[in-house]
């Protein structure tokens, strides 16, 4: 029983040194969020304003903080890229081009690469951003910009590993991407066109790219009679047939089920009709730039397979069909 009552103990110990942590470092972002002031802004307008990239550099668990922060911007429509301040002494200030701009961190201010890489971007009239634990530190008078990341205290319980300060530091490379971001009008499409590949990719890709094309879709006018519609929607299998006008604009939409229904209500008489007594008017529409995830959530709100897909460019022009069986085989979900 004494052996289970301790291991009992380390548990409950555990699991409160853990949270202690997170509230530590919980913390430490709001009194973080709290200093977001004039100089913060300064910083994000020169990256907007930029006409070359942003070049990142720390070292340690600042340089990695640094390569994340990097990839953020990279991913949120900001040209950035990592530069190890270490290899920059010997031979990497080439990436340096006009106008770009330096976001150099370090926890202290003092890391002796890193002080050299903002030296240099000072010297060849590069804008420097710091961001540092350390205001009055030699970074921080080294640069143009300074944003504050200094906490009171590291999570351990030693205050020595690097912490609540990289959490913050981390914090704070989002919240300037993120700023960056928004002022820059970046959209989720501009999102999607950047990350193509994995699971991302197929959750950020556009309606366009699972298009069951308009050159392939089964169209009628409105005078089209019942036997042509229901040639249409057999046709290839696709279960519905778009209407259209003279200018091949879209006005309704005949499905399989519409046919159905039709009969049972009028019996021999659906035979007499035309496209336009048959469709159901204004049909659900998706743009083709928007995103394929929220077309499955279109679909899964008014629980139907297909939306018909309208061109943003020319506005309101017929492009195609989506069906919810091509993005499910797609792994769009």
């Amino acid at each position: 029983m004494s052996n289970f009552a301790d291991l009992q103990i380390q548990i409950n110990d555990m699991k409160a040194w853990a949270q202690a942590v997170l509230l530590a470092e919980a913390d430490a972002l709001k009194v973080a969020a709290q200093r977001i002031g004039d100089s913060f802004v300064a910083a994000s307008q020169v990256i907007l304003a930029s006409k070359g990239k942003v070049i990142v550099t720390g070292l340690g668990k600042s340089g990695h903080v640094a390569r994340k922060v990097a990839a953020t911007l990279s991913s949120t429509g900001t040209s950035a890229m990592f530069l190890h301040p270490s290899e920059a002494l010997h031979g990497d200030f080439g990436v340096f081009q006009a106008g770009d701009c330096l976001l150099a961190i370090a926890y202290g201010g003092e890391t002796h690469e890193v002080l050299e890489v903002a030296r240099f971007a000072r010297r060849i009239g590069v804008p420097i951003i710091a961001l540092t634990g350390r205001p009055d530190s030699s970074l921080g008078q080294l640069a143009n910009y300074l944003i504050d990341a200094s906490v009171a205290r590291e999570a351990d319980p030693l205050n020595l590993a690097p912490t609540s300060s990289s959490t913050v530091a981390m914090a704070l490379g989002d919240a300037l991407a993120v700023t960056v971001m928004k002022a820059r009008g970046f959209t989720p499409q501009d999102f999607a066109s950047l990350h193509p590949g994995g699971s991302l990719g197929r959750r950020l890709s556009l309606v366009r790219d699972h298009l069951y094309a308009v050159s392939m879709l089964p169209r009628v006018d409105e005078a089209a009679d019942f036997h042509r519609v229901l040639e249409c929607v057999t046709q290839d299998n696709v279960g519905i047939v778009a209407v259209v006008d003279g200018a091949d604009r879209l006005v309704g939409a005949i499905s399989d089920g519409d046919l159905r229904r039709a009969l049972l209500k009028l019996d021999a008489a659906a035979l007499q009709c035309n496209a336009r007594e048959l469709m159901s008017p204004a049909p659900k529409t998706i743009s083709d730039r928007a995103l394929a995830i929220d077309a499955v959530a279109m679909m899964n709100t008014y629980k139907i397979s297909r939306l018909f897909v309208l061109s943003q460019q020319p506005e309101g022009a017929l492009v195609g069909l989506v069906r919810l069986q091509d993005l499910l085989t797609a792994k769009i979900l």
